[in-house]
């Protein structure tokens, strides 16, 4: 079962003037995503516009979630803060994202966290700019069948607002806890860094966290999320034909992400 994302010409219509700023026929607008029969790899960028090494690893995820079919990739990228007092703070940076960084750091018994960092379904992969062991590490997640089943729809409710509502359930039982996240992210971002490492430097990023919701603890072995969703209090530039949302399933005892489903409304 591949991602489905449904759109006819009159939510096309819509989704471009709410994107304008248009009080158009909002409640047109619905898009669906299912996570397919076999595990799909999140790969998670930790990345900072205060470190020079970063924007290659930026461009390297804008290809990648341009190339990759979402039933086999996934790409976000999470902006940490602890680069932000060396003089300058990154606009998309949040602790939550440190701390997730150190999280999944602490899963593997270590706590070096660094960027850019790179993690694919739950694990570093260092070697993620060498093409053939990038490629090596994704495939053996991809042939894996899937874990969980996801579903994620959105509604438009009003300009710019939505509701969100998305199902994971596990395909067996398990002894182990396990939480469920939701990301939005943006794409065809654009900041002119004026200090700091990158001082001088136009950055582009595609794929940036820009709310985080969870953990949403599964209780005997599924979880129903239902959360109002307005683009104006996540930023009021965000554009409604530039975002997504992702969601996905973490086992808590190991880290590992077990499967995630992405629903793209940028296009």
């Amino acid at each position: 079962m591949q991602v489905t994302i449904f759109i006819n010409l009159t939510k096309t219509f819509a989704l471009g003037a709410l994107a304008l700023g248009f009080c158009a026929s909002a409640h047109a607008v619905e898009y669906s995503a299912q996570s397919p029969a076999n595990r799909v790899a999140l790969v998670e960028l930790y990345s900072s516009e205060g470190c020079n090494s970063c924007p290659p690893a930026d461009q390297w995820l804008s290809r990648l979630g341009a190339q990759a079919k979402p039933e086999q990739i996934v790409p976000l990228a999470l902006h940490v803060d602890y680069w932000d007092n060396l003089g300058w703070k990154d606009r998309f940076g949040d602790h939550r994202f440190t701390a997730r960084q150190q999280e999944l750091a602490g899963y593997a018994k270590t706590t070096l966290v660094y960027t850019p960092e790179i993690f694919a379904g739950g694990r570093e992969l260092r070697r993620w700019s060498s093409g053939s062991a990038f490629d090596a590490a994704i495939a053996k997640i991809t042939a894996q069948p899937s874990p969980a089943d996801i579903a994620i729809k959105l509604s438009g409710t009003a300009p710019r607002s939505f509701d969100l509502a998305a199902s994971i359930k596990l395909r067996q039982d398990s002894k182990d806890g396990h939480d469920a996240y939701v990301a939005v992210y943006e794409n065809k971002l654009v900041s002119n860094v004026a200090a700091g490492e990158n001082g001088g430097v136009t950055l582009h990023h595609d794929y940036v966290v820009r709310r985080w919701l969870g953990p949403f603890a599964l209780k005997n072995g599924m979880v129903q999320i239902h959360e109002k969703l307005a683009l104006d209090s996540i930023a009021a530039d965000l554009r409604a034909d530039r975002f997504g949302i992702v969601a996905f399933v973490q086992n808590t005892n190991s880290g590992e992400v077990l499967q995630v489903a992405r629903l793209a409304v940028d296009r």
